[in-house]
C-alpha cells in the first residue's frame, strides 16, 4: 500500500502491511498485536501533518478510522467526547452551528480529532490545550486504556506529552469542554479583530472570517489548488529567551515579536523565512514555498519526499545563517529528517 494518497502533501512510499482501525478497540488490538509480535509501528491519522519517506514504512501502519460523538450538558459548557478518528473541520462547524464557543478560530484545519492533542494545535488565538478535559489513550508502556487529564497531557506551545514521546501513547478520543454561547470568548488575534471589527464576535463570523483568511493562505484543502498541498506550517514560530533574544536584536533590531509571559519571546517564522531571501513561490525543482504563505512547503506536482526535504534544509539553515535562528519542523518525520 503506497502512503501518498493517504497524506495531503501526496508524499510517501509503500507500508509493509496496512489496515483501517474502526473502532478504539480494533485500535488498540492492532496496536497490541504489533507490539506483542515486535513489528514497527505507524498510527496514521489524517496525514495532514506528517512527511512520510520515499521508501515508506517497514512495519504495521494503522490507520485510524474510528468514529462517534457525543455530548452533556455540564452547568454553562457542553461536554463534547469525540472518537480519534473524526475530522476536526466538521466538528468545529458543528460546535459553531450549535451555539458551542472556544474551538472556532480552528475553523479548516485538517487532520483528524485524534491528532489536535499531539501537536496541541492551534491558531488565530485559539489551542485546543484551553478546550481539551481529558484525552483518552492506550499506552503501549503499561499495556493499558487510560484517562489522561488536562494537565497530565504536559501542554506546551505545538507540545505535548503525547509529541514527546511519540511511541508510547495512542490517541483514541478526546474529550472538550466547550462553553454555550454564540459569541466568541476575547479575540486576541489582530488580523482576526481587524476583520471582524471587534474583539468578539458571532462563532459563524469568526468561522466564515478565519476559512476567508485562511483560504487566502493556501491552508484550506482543495484539490484545485496546488498550494493546498501541504503539510501546514512547516516551521514553528521560535521561542527564545535571555541570550537568544539578544542576538537577534543586535541582528535585526525591531523584529516583529510576540511578547511571553514568561519573559520570552515568540518570533514569526514566517518573517524569518522572508527576510532571509525565501519569498513566496520560491521553487526548488519539483517542489516550492507556497505561492501564498512563507511557512507552507508545497508539492503541487510530481514531488518527492527528499526534494522537499532539500528545499526545507535550505530555508532552515538560510534563517540560521541570517539572524542566528534555527527554525524547527512542525510535521512529524517518518523516516527521515532534516
Amino acid at each position: 500500500m503506497i502512503l501518498a494518497p493517504y497524506t495531503t502533501l501526496g508524499l510517501g512510499g509503500p507500508a509493509r502491511d496496512f489496515v483501517e482501525a474502526a473502532s478504539a478497540e480494533e485500535l488498540v488490538s492492532f496496536v497490541a498485536q504489533a507490539d506483542r509480535d515486535k513489528v514497527p509501528l505507524l498510527i496514521l491519522g489524517g496525514g495532514s501533518n506528517l512527511v512520510i519517506s520515499d521508501a515508506g514504512f517497514d512495519g504495521q501502519v494503522v490507520r485510524v478510522a474510528g468514529k462517534g460523538i457525543s455530548c452533556e450538558r455540564d452547568g454553562d459548557q457542553v461536554v463534547v467526547t469525540v472518537e480519534a478518528g473524526e475530522d476536526w473541520d466538521p466538528l468545529v462547524e458543528r460546535a459553531v452551528a450549535e451555539g458551542w464557543a472556544g474551538i472556532e478560530s480552528m475553523s479548516g484545519i485538517p487532520g483528524q480529532v485524534g491528532s489536535t492533542p499531539i501537536q496541541n494545535v492551534g491558531a488565530y488565538g485559539q489551542m485546543v490545550a484551553e478546550t481539551i478535559r481529558s484525552v483518552r489513550v492506550y499506552d503501549r508502556r503499561t499495556c493499558q486504556v487510560v484517562d489522561l487529564g488536562a494537565r497530565q497531557c504536559g501542554f506546551a506551545y505545538r507540545d505535548s506529552v503525547f509529541k514527546q514521546d511519540l511511541g508510547r501513547y495512542v490517541v483514541l478520543g478526546v474529550t472538550y469542554a466547550l462553553t454555550i454561547s454564540d459569541i466568541s470568548g476575547e479575540l486576541t488575534y489582530d488580523e482576526l479583530i481587524r476583520r471582524l471589527g471587534a474583539s468578539k464576535a458571532p462563532l459563524k463570523d469568526v468561522r466564515d472570517a478565519v476559512l476567508e483568511i485562511r483560504r487566502g493562505k493556501g491552508m484550506v484543502l482543495d484539490p484545485a489548488d496546488p498550494d493546498t498541498r501541504s503539510a501546514g506550517s512547516f516551521f514553528t514560530n521560535p521561542v527564545l529567551y535571555g541570550e537568544a533574544i539578544a542576538a537577534l536584536e543586535s541582528r535585526s533590531p525591531g523584529h516583529p515579536r510576540w511578547d511571553l509571559p514568561d519573559g520570552g519571546i515568540k518570533v514569526p517564522a514566517a518573517w524569518l523565512i522572508e527576510q532571509a531571501g525565501f519569498t513566496k513561490g520560491y521553487t526548488r525543482g519539483p517542489v516550492r514555498i507556497s505561492t501564498k504563505h512563507t511557512l507552507a512547503l508545497t508539492n503541487p506536482g510530481d514531488g518527492t519526499t527528499s526534494d522537499l526535504l532539500t528545499l526545507a534544509r535550505e530555508v532552515r539553515d538560510g534563517v540560521q545563517e541570517k539572524f542566528g535562528v534555527t527554525l524547527v519542523n512542525e510535521p512529524v518525520l517518518i523516516g527521515c529528517q532534516l
